[in-house]
């Protein structure tokens, strides 16, 4: 048995620190609400700490999921002192790679090993333990976390060194907006063109245009619901950060640029907390 701590217990936190209880080892929870901490100890056993350093004290491993690179730097400000010399760090938020790098480092300084390890795969693939997960950081550590890492997903790489994962999230989200988009613009060029937007979709899935996002999304952008976890305000974060990558090394975005601006006005529309497949309402709800 080996004994974790898990730090957030949002939409992702809260089903992915399930899967290391269900799969017999020690978990020790923290979440800033302590309601949704003492709603995931009903659910699954385990412990409920009263602050971060509390979880980590002992702890084998430490995971986070939490908001974006602020949040990333307060959990790993508490947590770092509190843990045991030989503790791995692994921390699914998405955020920048120049703060995994920093937190590699300073980890290192203490006797302790961080992975930076976004996830994909949306409140779903946490759900059902199938996440996709980047990884970034020390082939060791990273060697001893793998096993723990699988109670949760059905792909887990090192990518390279610290920031590697981070980056590679990147590449993930870069991909999925333009995606999302393209997929938005076919649906609605099929309604104008007097086509049954599902049949359509039926069809060309099965050829060269299939994704992901049209095999889950399309039918539900038909029918205008959003409601599918990934958040617009989310995705906003997300492509603000691999922008501000983009522009650190010489990459340009012009598409993904773009999109993200389209996302803002889904946003202007009220649309902050709708799924990302709502880049379609820009253009059926003007």
């Amino acid at each position: 048995m080996t004994k974790l701590a898990f730090i957030g217990l949002g939409r992702m936190g809260f089903p992915m620190a399930g899967h290391l209880a269900r799969t017999g080892h020690d978990v020790t929870v923290f979440n800033r609400n302590r309601a949704r901490a003492e709603e995931w100890h009903v659910a699954h056993s385990g412990r409920v700490a009263a602050t971060i350093a509390e979880a980590a004290k002992d702890a084998d491993f430490v995971f986070s999921c939490v908001g974006d690179d602020p949040d990333i730097r307060a959990v790993a400000e508490a947590a770092f002192p509190a843990m045991r010399r030989g503790a791995i760090f692994v921390d699914h938020t998405t955020g920048s790679a120049a703060l995994a790098e920093a937190l590699a480092a300073q980890a290192g300084q203490a006797g302790l090993a961080f992975i930076d390890a976004p996830v994909s795969g949306g409140e779903a693939g946490a759900q059902k333990g199938q996440l996709t997960v980047m990884c970034g950081g020390d082939a060791q550590a990273y060697a001893k976390a793998e096993p723990v890492i699988r109670a949760f997903a059905k792909m887990t790489r090192l990518m390279g060194p610290a920031g590697s994962g981070q980056k590679t999230k990147m590449v993930n989200q870069i991909c999925i907006a333009g995606l999302v988009q393209a997929l938005s613009e076919g649906i609605h060029f099929a309604k104008n063109a007097g086509l049954d937007p599902l049949v359509v979709v039926d069809v060309i899935s099965k050829g060269a245009a299939q994704s992901w996002q049209m095999e889950n999304r399309a039918a539900t952008m038909t029918e205008d619901k959003f409601d599918f976890g990934f958040a617009v305000e989310w995705m906003r974060k997300d492509l603000r950060i691999a922008l501000a990558e983009a522009r650190a090394n010489g990459t340009q975005l012009p598409v993904t640029a773009l999109v993200d601006q389209f996302y803002a006005d889904v946003e202007r529309m009220g649309g902050k907390r709708w799924d990302t497949s709502s880049l379609i309402a820009r253009l059926t709800k003007r």
